[in-house]
């Protein structure tokens, strides 16, 4: 039952898992330098990690940011379906970074966030074990490829709820570069993902309540880029979370 209740929250959020919790340590290169980088000093996404927004001059930044979103009410589910977004993971969705560079976009992922990454015999792509500093939970966990439940891909806008917010109405191009952007991707703790489901920021917030002005910063981030208006009270809670 526990199985397909997760299957269930994954297809919901156009998530998917990577691998299962494992206590020894992964041994080959290191992910790059620069872990945990502020969503404000990172607007493509490319740089790993989201470190907490803490200084009053961000804050305000980030509010600034936030000021900017359309709202309005969330629409019907009807019609949505992950594939509605393309295959996942694809590494040919135009007009994002790390696009067509020969490894697909949850492996990218991978590579960006992770530490003491192993790679499979003969690949510089598939990464089958590495260490994550989870930002949602503020835990570490050691990672293998073994099971798709310890370690999730998170849409911080969710697939489901850009949906319901217009993005059924975009040719489906744009919808396949939404789901493959690293802007809007992040490697967290599969629990924690399969909470937030395809929840607003109103309804989930990281529990690692130091990085919430940051995830609401990224959830703005994503928001702006691709035109997404939020809900009036998604809107308030990010404002919330960075003093507003």
């Amino acid at each position: 039952m526990a199985s397909a209740l997760a299957a269930v929250l994954l297809l919901v959020s156009g998530c998917e898992g990577l691998g299962q919790d494992d206590t020894s340590a992964g041994a080959g290169p290191a992910a790059p330098a620069g872990r945990a980088v502020s969503p404000l000093e990172n607007p493509d996404g490319t740089k790993p990690g989201l470190a907490p927004v803490t200084t009053d001059a961000d804050k305000a930044a980030a509010r600034k940011l936030i000021e900017e979103l359309a709202t309005k009410g969330r629409g019907p589910r009807t019609g949505y379906e992950r594939d509605e977004f393309g295959y996942a993971w694809m590494d040919t969705a135009d007009g994002v970074p790390l696009a067509r560079n020969g490894c697909d976009t949850r492996n990218d992922l991978i590579r960006r966030d992770g530490r003491n990454l192993r790679f499979r015999a003969g690949s510089d792509c598939v990464v089958i074990a590495m260490t994550l500093d989870d930002p949602y939970t503020g835990t570490t966990i050691a990672w293998r490829k073994r099971q798709a439940s310890e370690v999730q891909i998170d849409h911080v806008v969710p697939l489901s709820y850009s949906w319901q917010m217009g993005s059924s109405r975009w040719p489906e191009s744009k919808r396949e570069q939404f789901a493959n952007d690293v802007l809007n991707l992040i490697p967290v703790e599969g629990r924690a993902n399969s909470a937030k489901g395809d929840s607003g920021p109103a309804s989930w917030l990281p529990p690692n309540t130091r990085i919430r002005c940051a995830y609401a910063v990224r959830f703005a981030q994503v928001a702006v880029k691709y035109e997404v208006p939020v809900t009036e009270p998604d809107k308030r809670m990010m404002l919330r979370q960075c003093g507003g």
